[in-house]
């Protein structure tokens, strides 16, 4: 039985779905301490109440909003209040990594823990959406994307360099960049509720982060069929609108019986989307480029469509959903599934021997540790 610290970023489900997804595979074989911050921590720690498997919360780099728009200005002044206890960070996890006596470290997007098990000489395994901003081949997107994409990718980069494997889970799979050869291109990490044979209803399921735009709920409201809200929580039906509290089961029940998806542009819901052959039309976040890439691939891969939450109306909507089977009938499942990539990529860096084990075969001597307090919270406070 190894033991695993897997670090995680904390904006949105996504990367908090990701990670429940590869643990749910192996945390009866092995021992799992996860960090993570913000909405992550609190999906996460709900999850694994109770269980064998830990978790804590750490600061974490986020999107601000100010009315209802991605604002540069809050999230850079809160990033840089994050790098000033990046130090403090990389100890805390370092110490972790020792008491803990891991065998592994994974990251998804996360930057800290990378460079404590260098210094604790833990390997790492990268496994993520965003570094394809980095290892892709992104000739076609639109320029302003590619753009951003060029710029930003020194920064992705820099969030872990000393990775004995990279994975990019995607629902995409253009080619590789030059040097980048030997990046792990998967699919999405579907959680074990996805894997059930879809069913075809007739509403559509919606996923909103925080806000809709007027125009967004009038289109939902002509569309012609009864529409299941997520993410703006729990109020009254209006008209054909129902909406509901953010449920893992009630969302996956509706996702696997509904006859299309309209949501942000982020990679996992939308390939979980397309791995239950479910057409999606996607509304990338104003601001966000890696969505507005997502969203180009999307579109060019013929499984659903992209437009701007300012533009879509009742006619642009409708048009999408009348065009249902079309879009089904060009969904390719075959790669979409990225479990199985990822599991023999970990299994390659388990060693045969844990390192607690190795440790009390060789008779060596336990350091004395100082009696704490047990506590979810690896530093006070998010970033």
């Amino acid at each position: 039985m190894a033991r695993i610290v897997y670090s995680l970023a904390g904006e949105g489900r996504g990367h908090a779905t990701r990670v429940r997804a590869v643990v749910e595979h192996l945390r009866h074989a092995h021992e799992f301490t996860l960090l993570a911050p913000s909405v992550a921590f609190d999906f996460l720690s709900g999850v694994y109440a109770g269980t064998e498997v830990k978790v804590r919360r750490i600061p974490g780099l986020l999107f601000h909003y100010r009315r209802s728009k991605f604002s540069y200005w809050k999230t850079t002044r809160e990033a840089v209040r994050y790098l000033a206890r990046f130090p403090r960070l990389v100890n805390s996890m370092r110490e972790l990594l020792d008491d803990f006596e891991a065998d592994l470290a994974i990251t998804d997007f996360e930057p800290a823990l990378p460079r404590a098990a260098r210094k604790s000489g833990v390997p790492v395994i990268s496994i993520n959406h965003q570094h394809f901003l980095v290892a892709y081949n992104l000739t076609g997107v639109p320029p302003s994307a590619w753009f951003q994409a060029a710029v930003t990718a020194p920064l992705i980069h820099a969030y872990c360099r000393n990775a004995s494997s990279r994975v990019v889970s995607a629902f995409y799979f253009p080619p590789l960049k030059r040097g980048y050869e030997d990046v792990i291109q998967s699919g999405v990490l579907l959680r074990p509720e996805m894997r059930r044979p879809p069913n075809n209803g007739d509403h559509v399921l919606v996923y909103l982060r925080r806000f809709a735009e007027p125009n967004v709920m009038q289109a939902l409201a002509e569309c012609g069929r009864e529409v299941r809200i997520y993410g703006l929580g729990k109020r009254p039906a209006s008209g054909n609108l129902r909406f509901f509290e953010v449920s893992e089961q009630g969302f996956v029940n509706d996702l696997a019986s509904c006859t299309a998806l309209v949501s942000n542009a982020g990679n996992q819901l939308v390939g979980e989307a397309l791995y239950l052959r479910k057409p999606v039309l996607a509304m990338p976040e104003s601001g966000l480029f890696e969505q507005q890439i997502n969203g180009y691939f999307l579109k060019a891969g013929g499984g659903g469509d992209s437009v701007s939450a300012e533009s879509l109306d009742g006619r642009v909507l409708r048009r999408f959903l009348d065009a249902r089977d079309e879009y089904v009938s060009r969904i390719d499942t075959t790669r979409m599934d990225g479990i199985p990539t990822v599991l023999e990529t970990i299994a390659r860096h388990l060693p045969a021997v844990s390192r607690k084990d190795r440790k009390a075969a060789g008779r060596e001597a336990t350091p004395v540790q100082k009696v704490t307090q047990p506590s979810s919270e690896l530093v006070a406070c998010d970033a």
